[in-house]
């Protein structure tokens, strides 16, 4: 087993060997796998020799009828067979020349190298810092640049005053073929946990107000659990979450779940947490008992940023008239609770971050606010997590359910 980390191991693993690994895995046969990829036998069996030795670990058992995955190979394979998949889709979501027929022929002209430059111009937004970045010369990455372009029958840049730009298909088709790009390294993490060496890292994205609260409340239970996880948290707005998601930069998002969700996305709804109006402790309305809208409206209130749920809920709640002052959009909640905890101003916060809050801010007695919003997970509608990240998403489930904040049923 090399010392290698999975990252380094599945950057130095070429779309030439993977596809041959997947040949051989399907087929059960390097002679077969040879003939499907138009390559002499010693040479399929040479880069497969070189693959094992980059993962570090035997995935083939080879026998007089054939070559078969063992256990490790059975779980790369998953993931390489979803590096091609996913390839293909993003050609023919590109629209490349002959549709499904003409994409799988396509993916198997494109190198990583390819695949790499073009990720990288995405994600830096020049050639210059691509190149830089790769530890490439510029004219190294621009060869790149147009033989992907050759394969794919497609442009993917145009020209400007401001230097070359990738075309909003080409950022789209980018974006695609780096989350099939980590599937490979996901398959070497999951091999290394299923030999008791896992230290992989999870990308969390935790947003603001409940997310926060939902990840600190598991997360000395995770690592205690799972002493060689590396935890990677990120803390963005809801809009800036979601696209970090869809860029692969976060595994997957705690926090309020979105009442609509993109084709792509998908949520997993784990408690109901209503919203409630608070104030500080000491506040007029307090005292007041039943608390009316027109009582609402006299006061300033903090709200959410544009497009998060907590600022929809404020403004279903004022719909159709003038509303309250509210001059100040922000989502931290220390800064809210700060300004609360000095003034009269108001603000929605759900029960369950209500729960973890301390005596500073108080419900006021309004009544139900509907539809009540759900905390849980948004993830990739095509992710396919590894036993770590499903263990942590356990953990989530269990947690609500023993915080009783109207805790939904667990998925069947």
């Amino acid at each position: 087993m090399t010392d290698i980390d999975p990252g380094s191991r599945a950057e130095a693993l070429s779309f030439r060997q993977l596809k041959l690994f997947e040949s051989v895995g399907r087929l059960n046969s390097v002679r077969r796998a040879s003939e499907e990829c138009n390559l002499s036998q010693p040479a399929v069996t040479q880069a497969l020799a070189k693959l094992e030795h980059q993962v570090g670990v035997t995935l083939l058992e080879r026998r007089a009828s054939g070559s078969y995955l063992n256990e490790l190979g059975d779980i790369f394979h998953r993931r390489v067979t979803r590096v091609f998949a996913q390839i293909e889709q993003a050609l023919v979501d590109l629209a490349v020349p002959g549709g499904q027929p003409g994409a799988a022929v396509i993916a198997r002209r494109i190198s990583k190298s390819q695949a790499r430059s073009l990720i990288a111009i995405v994600e830096t937004g020049s050639f210059a810092q691509a190149a830089e970045a790769l530890g490439l010369s510029q004219a190294s990455l621009q060869r790149a640049a147009r033989d992907l372009e050759g394969n794919l029958r497609k442009s993917l840049y145009y020209r400007t005053a401001a230097g070359v730009m990738v075309t909003p298909a080409g950022v789209e088709f980018g974006r695609k073929i780096k989350l099939a790009t980590q599937e490979i390294e996901w398959g070497i993490k999951e091999i290394d946990a299923a030999l008791g060496n896992a230290s992989s890292q999870i990308a969390i994205g935790a947003m603001p107000f409940g997310g926060s609260v939902l990840l600190a409340s598991v997360l000395d239970e995770f690592v205690t659990a799972h002493p060689r996880a590396d935890v990677k948290i990120v803390n963005e707005s809801a809009p800036e979450m979601l696209k970090s998601l869809r860029a692969g930069n976060v595994d997957f998002v705690i926090g309020l779940v979105q009442e609509t969700v993109a084709e792509d996305l998908t949520n997993r709804a784990l408690a109901k947490t209503p919203y409630t109006i608070v104030a500080r402790r000491g506040h007029k309305l307090t005292r007041k008992g039943k608390v009316t809208l027109d009582d609402l409206l006299e006061y300033e209130w903090v709200v959410g940023t544009p497009g998060a749920a907590r600022r929809a809920c404020f403004e279903r709640l004022f719909a159709g008239g003038p509303g309250p002052k509210a001059s100040i959009a922000t989502c931290s909640l220390p800064v809210i609770r700060h300004l609360l905890a000095r003034s009269d101003r108001l603000t929605l916060v759900t029960s369950y971050e209500l729960k973890h809050e301390d005596d500073t801010l108080v419900p006021i007695d309004f009544g139900e606010i509907e539809p009540a919003p759900s905390i849980g997970i948004t993830m990739r509608a095509d992710w396919l997590p590894t036993r770590l990240h499903l263990d942590f998403i356990e953990l989530l489930r269990r947690h609500m359910a023993e915080v009783g904040v109207h805790p939904l049923k667990k998925a069947s």
